[in-house]
């Protein structure tokens, strides 16, 4: 069983930085990737930025140039550091770790709110 639990969240006021952690419990060694997405009421979740336990990063456009994804030395958290936040970018932020068995496992997400 792997538990994710995410610190960082919070108010912010426009072109003011956030760091979302993530922290991962449990048997985690054999994981594909981890990433972070976004959620506001009424729309689907969507992906923000994945980084592949090679070290490989991807970003939504949106966030491209202001949004940094990175994996901790012991591969068990990952960061997002959020730079340059615009009101849109204001959310419910979930932690997310995909194993290659196709395994998946979701927190529960930390309220980023980025006020105009």
């Amino acid at each position: 069983q792997v538990q994710l639990v995410e610190s960082g969240g919070g108010l912010v006021e426009t072109g003011e930085s956030l760091r979302l952690s993530c922290a991962a419990s449990g048997t985690i060694f054999n994981y594909s990737a981890m990433g972070w997405y976004r959620q506001t009421a009424g729309k689907q979740r969507e992906l923000v930025a994945t980084i592949t336990r090679g070290g490989s990063a991807s970003y939504a456009d949106s966030v491209k140039g202001r949004f940094t994804i990175s994996t901790g030395n012991a591969k068990n958290t990952v960061d997002l550091q959020m730079n340059s936040l615009k009101p849109e970018d204001t959310a419910v932020y979930y932690c997310h770790v995909l194993f290659y068995n196709g395994v998946t496992y979701w927190a529960k997400g930390t309220v980023v709110t980025v006020s105009s």
